[in-house]
């Protein structure tokens, strides 16, 4: 047989069976758009989670320095100093931070964690505890999600030896 009759006979064969060509060129863009589907899935789960970073940075940005002006208050409201119109104005500030997700955490009795609390000092054992506790908040923590804006900033009490 000469190679020119092998060629024949492999286009005949193809001519022969035009069902199994049409089903692998069915398949062939089966597979293209089950990729494209996918690539596109994959593109717009990365869009959605880079808008929600964006968007928790810009809170982040827009909150963080705010935070200075709520001690502010803290202070004025532990010496009374807040009534009034001040006091309104103050209170729509906390409420407007919160709705924002801005969140207050650190108080005496809460057990004390370096991720989320600065210790400034150690005022002792406590017989009474189990864990490092906290036992004096100097300044309230904020949070936005699981973001720490600023560590709360505590004295805290051992547990004894």
């Amino acid at each position: 047989m000469e190679p020119s009759d092998v060629a024949e006979g492999d286009a005949s064969v193809a001519e022969a069976d035009p069902v199994a060509e049409a089903r692998q060129e069915a398949a062939d863009r089966t597979a293209d758009l089950q990729r494209l589907q996918a690539e596109y899935l994959n593109y717009k789960r990365r869009v959605d989670r880079d808008r929600e970073l964006v968007k928790e940075n810009a809170t982040y940005a827009a909150l963080a320095p705010i935070v200075e002006v709520l001690d502010t208050i803290d202070r004025a409201r532990e010496h009374g100093e807040v009534d009034g119109g001040f006091k309104v104005v103050a209170d729509q500030l906390e409420r407007t931070v919160a709705s924002s997700g801005l969140v207050k955490f650190g108080e005496p009795g809460d057990a004390f964690d370096p991720n989320v609390h600065e210790a400034l000092s150690h005022v002792g054992e406590d017989p009474e505890i189990e864990v490092t506790t906290v036992k004096v908040v100097a300044k309230a923590g904020y949070k936005i999600g699981e973001r720490v804006v600023r560590a709360a900033q505590v004295l805290v009490a051992e547990p004894p030896a």
